[in-house]
């Protein structure tokens, strides 16, 4: 019999330092394969980016979340019947999966959110660059850009607001640090220091300085759909070997016989060890799932 608890304390050992070591190694691979691509937005509700998710087509419908409960539902009661041959932990595993569903509503939400957002600021970054080039003039370009019909909210409300505060104030600073605060990216930061020296000491060069900063702008969204392919290739691989790594516990019951696990599960010990495998890989799986949606690069 502790031949047997010690195969189920493996399996966990197994799910846990694999699980780490993704974290750890692949994670942090991907991560620094564009280290700055995205900055950190400023926070924003779950009717904020579902409304947006609505409008870019990537929400789901009714029917859509119907099958994703009942597929989440019938695996989590399969795979914890496995476990436990217990009806009560299928009822209690299933429910819980399906608890979690809104969570992975607002990280896919939120990742079409966050993905809009990255394109509008490489719009507005661009745009006003060039539109520079032909007035002269900060005020102007971002006139010019609003203008244009190329921008969408909250981009364009915020460039709106940067507008009236120029007029306001009579120079830019507020305006530029008011977009910074709410943007987080370098490259937003860099093109306004860049503007902000222009107006301020004037550049002979200055041509050259944008021409330099649009390449950097193209750099920039070259990786970032770069890595967007990286990432949603390790994404299913980490998922289907995720889901493979619940079904261990059939590899257990192959190699000590049916009777034999059914003899261990009345073990309370063995049912908890059992719990810690499922609920560590679940922690884990979420952990990469949190990361695919959200932390989508990092400066």
């Amino acid at each position: 019999m502790y031949i047997e608890i010690l195969v189920i304390a493996v399996i966990l050992i197994f799910v846990f330092i694999y699980r780490k070591n993704s974290e750890n190694s692949s994670y942090r691979f991907i991560t620094k394969s564009i280290d700055g691509a995205y900055g950190k937005l400023s926070p924003y509700s779950f009717k904020v980016v579902r409304e947006k998710a609505k409008e870019l087509g990537q929400e789901y419908t009714s029917r859509q979340y119907a099958i994703q409960v009942a597929v989440f539902g019938i695996a989590a009661a399969f795979i914890s019947y496995l476990y436990f041959y217990s009806i009560i932990w299928s009822i209690v595993y299933a429910a819980a999966t399906i608890a979690v569903i809104p969570y992975l509503t607002y990280m896919r939400c939120k990742k079409a959110y966050s993905e809009f957002i990255f394109e509008q600021i490489q719009v507005y970054t661009t745009n006003v660059i060039m539109e520079f080039n032909t007035t002269q003039s900060f005020v102007k370009a971002l006139e010019g850009v609003r203008d244009s019909g190329v921008l969408e909210d909250p981009v364009l409300s915020d460039v709106n607001e940067m507008i009236r505060m120029s007029y306001e104030n009579g120079t830019i600073d507020e305006a530029i640090r008011f977009m910074n605060e709410k943007y987080d990216y370098y490259v937003i930061k860099n093109m306004h220091q860049l503007f902000l020296q222009i107006t301020k000491e004037g550049s002979k060069d200055s041509g050259e300085a944008l021409e330099g900063m649009l390449q950097d702008i193209d750099m920039l969204v070259e990786s970032v759909y770069r890595d967007r392919i990286d990432r949603t290739t390790f994404y299913k691989q980490f998922c289907t070997f995720g889901v493979a790594l619940y079904l261990l516990v059939l590899m257990v019951q192959l190699l000590l016989g049916e009777s034999s696990y059914m003899t261990l599960l009345d073990e309370w010990y063995v049912q908890l060890l059992l719990h810690g495998v499922i609920l560590i890989n679940t922690y884990f799986l979420l952990t990469g799932i949190k990361y695919y949606h959200e932390d989508v690069g990092a400066e």
